[in-house]
């Protein structure tokens, strides 16, 4: 039994156990959110009081191409919405084995679209875990198709190496993680398609040009690397960047908003960050 008073942490270990777990109930209820659902593109409105028009952010959620929702995680969005005082769109994907790559790519492409189509004049992408991932490759497609690129990209514990290569996974920190389970989720995902390939595993990606980057990730989880990795890289192609790494955190410990302070300050970290890229 774990002793942790961490729920984020508490949810890992549980899961690595095959217990069942409330993940969409980690964050407390943002205060004050307007909540509309969309049918095409399928996803749910987060409108802050007093959203600015025409700025947005689109968020991706996580899950590893097999669990999650806008439901999932409709309260840490939240909470990220009133830190940034922008409106913002949650997207629904398609989740294996019914849906693969870039079936994913291909619905948060055409939200994109959409919100751009509706007069938005600048949108920010946020991501967490694999939704990080559609994020940057989301950003890769427009800029290889001529779209306007995001304004920026927030990247929560990427998952960006769909092979698992990072030497973080060695660490032994993390209780999920492993290089097992990850190369499983990549193998469902791919269903046979190239893991270098840079839009489903931007790891292998040129990022020159790309917008503005900020990244957070938890010190303790096995995807640490991936983050790390990517910075360097963004940095060395001239690339805004900037990396966050919370000490003894998991994965997407933002999940916990509203019950770690933690997690608050890592929302609000990445909510003004937001609106100093939105509204400046």
């Amino acid at each position: 039994m774990t002793t942790s008073t961490d729920p984020n942490r508490v949810h890992w270990e549980a899961t690595a156990r095959d217990e069942p777990t409330d993940w969409a109930g980690l964050a407390t209820e943002p205060d004050g959110i307007d909540e509309e659902w969309v049918d095409a593109p399928a996803g749910l409105w987060l409108r802050p009081p007093d959203a600015p028009a025409g700025v947005v952010t689109l968020a991706i959620h996580g899950g590893g191409f097999v669990s999650g929702s806008a439901a999932t995680h409709r309260r840490m969005f939240g909470h990220l919405a009133r830190a940034s005082g922008a409106a913002t769109f949650v997207v629904e994907y398609g989740l294996v084995p019914d849906h693969v790559f870039p079936s994913q790519l291909d619905s948060v492409t055409v939200a994109y679209q959409w919100l751009l189509d509706r007069g938005a004049s600048r949108v920010a992408v946020a991501g967490d875990s694999c939704g990080a991932g559609l994020a940057l490759a989301l950003a890769l497609r427009a800029r290889a198709t001529g779209v306007a690129l995001p304004a920026s990209l927030l990247l929560i514990s990427a998952w960006t190496d769909l092979e698992a290569t990072g030497g973080s996974y060695d660490s032994g920190r993390d209780p999920f993680f492993t290089r097992e389970v990850v190369r499983a989720l990549s193998a469902g995902y791919l269903a046979g398609a190239d893991p270098h390939d840079p839009l489903a595993a931007p790891a292998h990606a040129d990022v020159h040009g790309l917008p503005a980057t900020y990244l957070q990730v938890g010190a303790d989880e096995a995807l640490l690397d991936d983050s790390r990795q990517l910075a360097s890289r963004m940095r060395a192609a001239g690339v805004d960047v900037r990396l966050d790494a919370f000490a003894g955190q998991l994965h997407s410990f933002q999940m916990a908003a509203g019950r770690t302070d933690v997690a608050n300050d890592a929302i609000g970290r990445g909510g003004s960050w937001l609106r100093s890229t939105l509204m400046a």
